[in-house]
């Protein structure tokens, strides 16, 4: 699979640097004051952030150098307008504009490609049926459609006007822009607003708020969570495992989870 990939655009994957929170607060404030060098070391440190992103994307047979660069691209927008005077996690705001650069280039590289002849099919058979609504007052099936091109003309079977209708229709549905930032140029596209109930941006954020709360945890609270919530097990069965009695394990467990979600 390509996102198991050692070397990505040239990148050794592996030997990929992470920051702590405290060095990006102080990369972020030295790159607003204009130093390249934070800048760059920023961008750097987390294109890890990019690569997990990336792999959501993995499924639909791009090509994840290509992607890799443009996520990259979205990480460079969120470095230069990060607004280092809010509240708000670097990570939390860079998400949402590393995925939008993605869909923008998915969106503008479409594979979908209509042919001349059946676009040329498909508008007069728009003709045909604004002429026809407006003479029944009611909506044309596609057999009348096709007869009323046949007085022109245009020699095409219902099943062939359905196919190019549905040829203009189905990619101009999907990305339609519902909304424009004109200071910005960005879109939002219908296809933006669909749900992807088995990966969404929220469940990504989410994933990465809580691996950023873990780290805030010791070894053995991370190990407890882990062990009571991600693989099911009782308080009984962790406190045999790792040598303690369940009391401790309930007042571990209870002291990590409530530093999570002072963290959240």
């Amino acid at each position: 699979m390509y996102y198991n990939k050692v070397e990505i655009c040239g990148v050794n994957t592996a030997k990929l640097k992470t920051l702590s929170d405290e060095e990006k607060k102080t990369l972020l404030i030295q790159a607003k004051n204009g130093d390249r060098k934070a800048r760059q070391e920023l961008i750097d440190g987390n294109l890890r952030l990019v690569l997990s992103i990336i792999q959501r994307f993995a499924a639909r047979g791009e090509n994840m150098d290509d992607l890799f660069q443009v996520g990259c691209i979205g990480l460079i927008k969120a470095v230069d307008h990060f607004n280092t005077e809010l509240d708000v996690k670097f990570s939390t705001y860079a998400v949402p504009m590393i995925i939008g650069e993605i869909r923008r280039y998915l969106r503008d590289n479409n594979a979908i490609r209509v042919s001349r002849s059946m676009r040329d099919t498909a508008y007069k058979a728009l003709q045909a049926r604004d002429r026809l609504l407006r003479k029944m007052s009611a909506e044309p099936t596609v057999v009348e459609i096709a007869a009323e091109l046949e007085k022109e003309g245009e020699h095409n079977t219902p099943e062939e006007i359905a196919e190019a209708l549905e040829a203009i229709v189905e990619p101009v549905s999907l990305y339609e822009p519902v909304y424009s930032d004109s200071s910005s140029g960005d879109n939002i596209y219908i296809m933006d607003q669909l749900s992807d109930l088995s990966s969404t941006d929220e469940a990504l954020l989410e994933d990465i708020s809580l691996g950023e709360a873990l780290k805030a945890l010791s070894e053995r609270e991370r190990k407890i969570i882990d062990m009571r919530f991600f693989k099911g097990k009782t308080q009984m069965e962790i406190a045999a495992e790792i040598g303690i009695s369940q009391a401790q394990v309930s007042r571990l467990e209870k002291g990590a989870l409530e530093r999570m979600r002072k963290h959240f």
